[in-house]
C-alpha cells in the first residue's frame, strides 16, 4: 500500500473566497480534516470552511493544551506543547501510512507563523508532505486600510507583539513600513513601544480582517479594550513613487 498525503492548506486571512484554487479543490474531496483549535472552541480554521468540508469527511480536531494560561517563557509551555505536536504528528503519520490522504487546515500561510510548521517538522522525513500557500493575515490586514504598504525602495519590517518592549521600539524606529501581530494582552506595550519609536500616530488596527466584524481604525482612536487574537496593527511605507 502506497502511503498518503499530508497536505498542509492554507486558508489565507478568513475569507473563504480569497483561498486558491487548489486548496478550494482538495479540500472539497477530502476524506480526513484535521485542525487546531481551543479546547471547547469550533476553531477558526474550522468556522472558515464550515460548508465547503464534505459530510461524510472525517474530522480530527487537535486542541491545544494551553494558549495563554502560562507565559510561554515558562519551561513548561513548551513542554507541553512539544508533547502536543507528537501526539498529532503520530496520528497523522498513522493515517498516512495506512494510505489515506489527510488535510490540515492551516490559517493564513502555512509557512508564516502557523502551528502546522510543528508539524511539519516531525512529519517531513517520515511520509509524504505537501504544502498548500496561500494569502497571509497581514496581506488582507493592509489591502483593508485601502493603501500600499510598502513603495519604491520600502522595507518592511514583521513584529511579534510578544518581544520585549526595549526591542519592539528598537525594531520599529529603524523600518520603513512596519506589521504588528500577535497583539492581544500585548497591546498596552505595542502602544508604549509605538510612541517610543515616533510611530504611533502612523498606525493603524485592523481586526478580523476579511472576516465578519472586520473593523480598521488609526490606532490613536482606538479604545483601551484588549484586541482580540485576530488583530494586526500595520503602519505604512512612505518610500520612492514616480
Amino acid at each position: 500500500m502506497s502511503a498518503g498525503t499530508v497536505y498542509g492548506l492554507g486558508l489565507g486571512p478568513g475569507d473563504p473566497d480569497l483561498m486558491t484554487v487548489r486548496a478550494d479543490r482538495l479540500l472539497r474531496k477530502a476524506e480526513h480534516v484535521a485542525y487546531f483549535r481551543k479546547a471547547g472552541r469550533k476553531g477558526q480554521a474550522r468556522q472558515i470552511v464550515d460548508r465547503m468540508i464534505p459530510e461524510d469527511a472525517v474530522e480530527y480536531p487537535m486542541e491545544y493544551p494551553v494558549t495563554t494560561e502560562i507565559p510561554f517563557t515558562d519551561p513548561a509551555y513548551n513542554q507541553m506543547l512539544a508533547a502536543f505536536y507528537e501526539d498529532c504528528t503520530a496520528h497523522l503519520s498513522d493515517l498516512a501510512k495506512g494510505g489515506r490522504d489527510v488535510v490540515v487546515l492551516c490559517e493564513g500561510d502555512p509557512f508564516f507563523y502557523g502551528s502546522f510548521m510543528h508539524l511539519y517538522t516531525r512529519l517531513k522525513d517520515d511520509v509524504p508532505v505537501e504544502v498548500v500557500p496561500a494569502i497571509t493575515g497581514m496581506s488582507g490586514a493592509w489591502t483593508a486600510t485601502g493603501t500600499p504598504i510598502t513603495w519604491g525602495d520600502d522595507v518592511l519590517t514583521v513584529l511579534m507583539g510578544t518581544l520585549p518592549e526595549a526591542e519592539l521600539a528598537t525594531r520599529m524606529a529603524q523600518t520603513d513600513a512596519l506589521v504588528v501581530m500577535k497583539i492581544g494582552r500585548n497591546i498596552d506595550k505595542v502602544r508604549r513601544a509605538l510612541r517610543q519609536a515616533g510611530r504611533y500616530n502612523q498606525a493603524w488596527l485592523v481586526e478580523y480582517a476579511s472576516m465578519p466584524g472586520q473593523t480598521v481604525t488609526r490606532l490613536a482612536e482606538a479604545s483601551d479594550k484588549v484586541t482580540p487574537y485576530f488583530s494586526i496593527i500595520v503602519v505604512h511605507g512612505q518610500g520612492r513613487r514616480p
